[in-house]
C-alpha cells in the first residue's frame, strides 16, 4: 500500500525511497518484488547494492547474493565494507571456502582488513572450513573486537575439537566484560558433553545461571545433553524436572539417556509421561525409543512403538523409516526391513546402508551384495559405513573380486584411511587365505582395535590358515593388545583344528585369569577344542560347569560323543536337551544325533529321531541328514534298505549319501550294490579318490582287484597317502606308510617286532585284505608296508612315560588291521591309546576299544 502512494504521488525513482523499499522487501522475503525494484532503478548507490547483497545473504538467498556482488564488480560499482561482509558470509553458509578466500585479496587491496564487519566475516569464513590459524591471525591483528569476534572464534575452535583453546578464548571474553551469545555457550557446553569436561561443564552451567540464559531453548538443551553424555543421570533427571519440561528436545535427550543406560522401562516411562504432559512426540522422539529396544534386542517392544509411529503419521518419514529398518534388520526381521525400504523413497544411503549391513549381520552376504550392486546404479553417494559393509559381505562369501574393486573405490573417494573399511579389507583378504595381502592391510591401519586383531585371527582360521591365526594370536598377546571374547573363541577354534593341545589349554588358562571362561561363546570353542584334541571329559567338565547354555553348546557336546564313539551319552544329552532345557533341537543337532547312532549300531533309534525331525520340531531333513540314515543302514548291514531309503529320497542323493552306501558295501562286501554306489558316485565326484580306494577294497577279494586302481590312473586321480602324526615332548612327528625317515626308524621297528611278537602271542592275526585306504607298494623289504599309524603308536610307546596317554591323528580311515593291532598292543602294553582318524575317535584301553568294533 506504502508502495502504491509513493509511485502515485511521483517518487517512485527516489534514490533514497528506493533504498528503503529494496530493504523493507526482503527483510519480508518479498525477494521477487526487491528484484523488480532494484532492476528498474535508473541510479543506484552503495547502499542501493548494500541492501540487496546484504539482504539476499540474510533471507537464505546465499547464491544470488554472490552473482549479484559479481555484477556489481562488472558494472565498475565500488564495494564497501558491508558488501565484503554481506558476501563473505554468503560463502560461508555455502561452503564456498576458495572465493571466500579470493574475496579476502580484494579486502586486503581495498584496505578493508581492519574493518571489524569484515573481520568478523573473515574469522567465521576460515573458522567454519577448519583453517583456524588464519582465523587467529585476523583475531590478534584486529584493533576493536566485539562479540561477535569472540563468539565466531571460540565456536570455530570448538567444532575442530580445540576445546581448551576455544575455553581459553571465553575466559578472555569474560575479562573485557563482553557478554557471549547463547550460541557460544551451547557450542561450550557440547564441547564439555563430547570430552568428558564435567567439571568445566559445571562452571559453564553457573554462568548461564548467572547471565540469564538457562531459560534458553538451546542452553536448556546443551545443558541436559552435558549430564547425559557424562553419564551423569541423577543430575540429568533433577534438571529436567527443574526445567518444567515443557520443551520437546528435553523430553527426547532424556529418552536417549535412558537408551544409552539400557533402561528400557525408564524410558518408556519417560515416553508415556511426554504424552501424558500434552507434548506430542516428533521425528526424533520415536527413533530414540526404537535405538534403545535395537540395543536391547527387544523386537516386541519395538514393534509397538512402530505401531505408534504409523498411528502418528510418521511412517513416511525418512529419518524415522531409516531407524526401523536398522531396528528389524538388526534384530533379525529382514523381510519387514526390506518392506518398509521399498515403500519409500530409496534415495536416503542410511536406509542402504542398514539393509547392506543388516543381511551381513545375519550372513546373507548374496542377498547383501546384490542390495550394493543396486545402490551403486542409483546416483548416491556411497559412505563409509556403506562400503566396509559391502566388503565384509565379500568376505563372507570369498569374494575377492569384487572386494578389490570395492577396496579401489574406497581409495579412490578418499576412505583409505578409514579404520571399519581397513579392518573389513583385513577380513576379506584373511578370509581368501591371501596372508601377504591380509597383513599388508593391517600394517596400513594408522590406529588398530581389537576388530583388527580379531579379523585376522578369526579370517586365517576360517580359511584353514589356523597356525597363522594362533602365530597372531601370540603376537597380539605379545605387544599387550586386550583380547576379547571374540579372540579367544577364534584362538580356540584354530587350535581345535590343528589339535594344537598345548597352545589350546594356555589360551584356555587365559581366559581363567581374565574373566572370559564364563563367556557362553568362549565355552562353546573349548567343548569343540577338547574334543577334537581327544579330551572328551575335560570337554564335559566345561559344558557342566556352563551357567549359560545355547544351541551351540548342546550341539558341541552331542557331536563331540558322537566322534569318540559315545553314542549312547549322545542319546542321553540329547533326551536330556529336550526335556530341561530351554533350547531346541536345530539340523546341526540332528546331524549330531544320527551320527552318534550309527556309530554304535542303533540303527531302529536312529530310524526314530529321523522322523521325529519333521514330526515334532518341525525340521525338514537336508542332504546330510538322509546321508546320514543311508550310513546308520549301512553300517548295520541293512544294504538293500538302505539302497530303497538312498532311490526314495526327495532330492538327488548327494555324494556324501552314496559315499556312505559305498563304504557300507565295502564293509559287508557287497559287490552288486557297492558296484551301484560306485557308478553315481564317481558319475559326480570322477577326481574323488576315495571312491576309487572304496572300489579297490570292494574288489580285494575278487578278480577285479586292480581295475579301481586302472580307472584311477585313466582319469588322473591321486590319492592321499596315509600319515599320522603323534606330539611327543612339543613336537609333533609325522610317519607315512613304511616309514624309515625318522631318526629313531630303527629303534621304532625293533620295538614293532617286539610289540607284534607279544600281539601274536594273545591271538593277533593280520588281516590283509582289510587295508583300507592305504596302498602298500612302497618296496618289497620286510616291514616296509607297516601303516603309519603302527609307526606313530610304537615311537609314542617308545618316546613316552607310562603314565601319558598317546593320541595319534591319522588323515585318513583306520583299517580294521590297525584297529585290531592296537586294541591288543594297550592290552599287552597296558596303556590308553587314542586314535583320531577322518570318521571318528577311537580309545582304545585293555584289550577294547569305545567303538565296540563297530565302525
Amino acid at each position: 500500500l506504502m508502495h502504491s502512494k509513493i509511485i502515485l504521488f511521483g517518487h517512485g525513482n527516489s534514490l533514497h525511497i528506493c533504498n528503503f523499499l529494496v530493504d523493507l522487501h526482503l527483510k519480508n522475503e518479498f525477494v521477487e518484488s526487491a528484484f523488480q525494484i532494484f532492476r528498474n532503478m535508473s541510479v543506484r548507490d552503495s547502499a542501493t547494492w548494500v541492501a540487496m547483497i546484504s539482504g539476499l545473504s540474510q533471507t537464505g538467498h546465499e547464491v544470488e547474493a554472490i552473482n549479484l556482488y559479481s555484477e556489481m564488480r562488472r558494472l565498475g560499482a565500488f564495494p564497501t565494507p558491508y558488501v565484503f561482509s554481506s558476501v563473505i558470509s554468503a560463502c560461508s553458509k555455502m561452503n564456498l571456502y576458495d572465493p571466500g578466500e579470493q574475496l579476502h585479496a580484494s579486502i586486503l587491496k581495498w584496505g578493508f582488513s581492519s574493518d571489524i564487519y569484515v573481520c568478523n566475516s573473515l574469522s567465521t569464513l576460515y573458522t567454519r572450513s577448519g583453517r583456524l590459524s588464519f582465523a587467529e591471525k585476523i583475531f590478534i591483528e584486529m584493533q576493536c573486537k566485539d562479540e561477535v569476534t569472540y563468539n565466531a572464534l571460540i565456536s570455530g575452535f570448538s567444532m575442530q575439537g580445540l576445546f581448551l583453546k576455544s575455553f581459553q578464548i571465553f575466559q578472555e571474553m569474560q575479562s573485557l566484560f563482553l557478554k557471549p551469545s547463547v550460541v557460544t555457550i551451547a557450542t561450550l557446553l557440547g564441547s564439555c558433553a563430547s570430552t568428558g569436561a564435567v567439571c568445566k561443564g559445571l562452571q559453564l552451567h553457573s554462568y548461564a545461571v548467572k547471565a540469564g540464559m538457562c531459560s534458553d531453548v538451546i542452553v536448556e538443551g546443551s545443558l541436559l545433553d552435558l549430564y547425559v553424555k557424562c553419564h551423569d543421570i541423577e543430575s540429568a533427571r533433577k534438571f529436567f524436572l527443574e526445567t518444567g519440561s515443557d520443551n520437546v528436545v528435553l523430553w527426547n535427550v532424556m529418552l536417549v539417556a535412558y537408551g544409552q543406560m539400557g533402561d528400557l522401562s525408564e524410558s518408556f516411562n519417560v515416553f508415556s509421561q511426554m504424552k501424558i504432559s500434552g507434548f506430542h512426540p516428533n521425528q526424533y522422539t520415536y527413533p530414540s525409543i526404537l535405538r534403545t529396544c535395537t540395543y536391547l534386542g527387544l523386537l516386541f517392544q519395538g514393534q509397538q512403538v512402530h505401531a505408534q509411529v504409523v498411528k502418528a503419521g510418521f511412517d513416511s518419514n525418512v529419518y524415522v523409516c531409516s531407524v526401523l529398518i536398522d531396528m528389524y534388520a538388526k534384530l533379525g526381521k529382514l523381510g519387514t526391513a526390506l518392506r518398509i525400504f521399498r515403500c519409500y523413497n530409496e534415495d536416503d544411503v542410511v536406509s542402504w546402508t542398514a539393509m547392506i549391513a543388516g543381511y551381513a549381520q545375519h550372513e546373507m552376504f548374496t542377498e547383501a551384495l546384490k542390495l550394493f550392486v543396486e545402490l551403486q546404479g542409483r546416483r548416491i553417494k556411497l559412505d563409509k559405513i556403506v562400503l566396509a559393509s559391502a566388503i565384509s559381505a565379500c568376505a563372507g562369501i570369498q569374494g575377492l573380486e569384487l572386494g578389490s574393486q570395492i577396496h579401489g573405490h574406497s581409495t579412490v573417494h578418499g576412505f583409505s584411511s578409514d579404520i571399519s573399511i581397513g579392518n573389513a579389507l583385513v577380513s576379506l583378504y584373511a578370509r581368501c587365505a591371501l596372508v601377504k595381502e591380509a597383513y599388508s592391510a593391517f600394517e596400513k591401519l594408522h590406529e588398530k582395535d581389537h576388530v583388527s586383531w580379531n579379523g585376522l585371527i578369526s579370517g586365517f582360521g576360517q580359511s584353514g590358515k589356523c597356525e597363522e591365526a594362533l602365530k597372531v594370536f601370540s603376537q597380539m598377546i605379545h605387544f599387550g593388545e586386550e583380547a576379547d571374547v571374540f579372540t579367544y573363541g577364534s584362538s580356540i577354534s584354530a587350535a581345535a583344528n590343528t589339535t594344537n593341545s598345548k597352545l589350546g589349554k594356555k589360551i584356555h588358562a587365559r581366559t581363567l585369569k581374565t574373566g572370559y571362561d564364563s563367556e557362553v561363546e568362549v565355552c562353546n570353542a573349548l567343548i569343540t577344542f577338547y574334543a577334537k584334541c581327544g579330551w572328551i571329559d575335560d570337554g564335559r567338565r566345561v559344558f557342566i560347569n556352563m551357567a549359560i547354555k545355547n544351541e551351540v553348546s548342546w550341539n558341541a557336546m552331542i557331536t563331540g560323543y558322537s566322534q569318540h564313539g559315545y553314542g549312547h551319552r549322545a542319546v542321553e544329552l540329547f533326551e536330556e536337551m529336550k526335556v530341561s532345557s530351554k533350547v531346541s533341537p536345530n539340523h546341526i543337532t540332528y546331524v549330531g544325533i544320527l551320527t552318534a547312532c550309527s556309530h554304535v549300531g542303533m540303527t531302529e533309534e536312529g530310524m526314530r529321531y529321523f522322523t521325529s525331525m519333521s514330526e515334532h520340531h518341525g525340521l525338514l531333513p537336508t542332504e546330510e541328514h538322509y546321508a546320514c540314515v543311508v550310513d546308520i543302514l549301512g553300517r548295520s548291514g541293512q544294504l538293500h534298505r538302505a539302497r530303497s531309503f538312498l532311490e526314495s529320497m526327495p532330492m538327488e542323493p548327494s555324494p556324501m549319501a552314496w559315499r556312505a552306501l559305498l563304504s557300507a558295501c565295502t564293509l559287508h562286501k557287497n559287490l552288486e550294490i557297492g558296484e551301484f554306489a560306485a557308478k553315481h558316485l564317481i558319475e559326480l565326484e570322477p577326481k574323488d579318490s576315495a571312491a576309487y580306494v572304496l572300489m579297490s577294497n570292494l574288489y580285494s577279494l575278487t578278480s577285479k582287484r586292480d581295475e579301481a586302481r586302472r580307472l584311477m590312473r585313466d582319469r588322473g586321480v591321486k590319492k592321499e597317502p596315509g600319515q599320522s602324526w603323534i606330539e611327543v615332548k612339543n613336537s609333533v612327528h609325522a610317519f607315512f606308510v613304511g616309514d624309515r625317515m625318522h631318526p629313531l626308524a630303527g629303534e621304532i621297528y625293533e620295538y614293532l617286532e617286539d610289540l607284534n611278537m607279544k600281539v601274536i602271542a594273545i591271538g593277533y592275526r593280520k588281516d590283509s585284505g582289510s587295508y583300507d585306504e592305504e596302498e602298500e607298494e612302497v618296496g618289497k623289504r620286510k616291514n616296509a608296508a607297516v601303516h603309519s599309524e603302527k609307526l606313530a603308536v610304537s615311537f609314542g610307546l617308545v618316546s613316552l612315560a607310562r603314565i601319558i596317554p598317546l593320541l595319534v591323528i591319522k588323515n585318513l580311515r583306520v583299517c580294521r588291521d590297525c584297529h585290531d593291532w592296537i586294541r591288543l598292543v594297550t592290552k599287552v602294553e597296558d596303556r590308553s591309546i587314542v586314535v583320531r582318524d577322518t570318521y571318528r575317535f577311537h580309545h582304545f584301553q585293555d584289550g577294547m576299544c569305545s567303538c565296540k568294533d563297530y565302525w
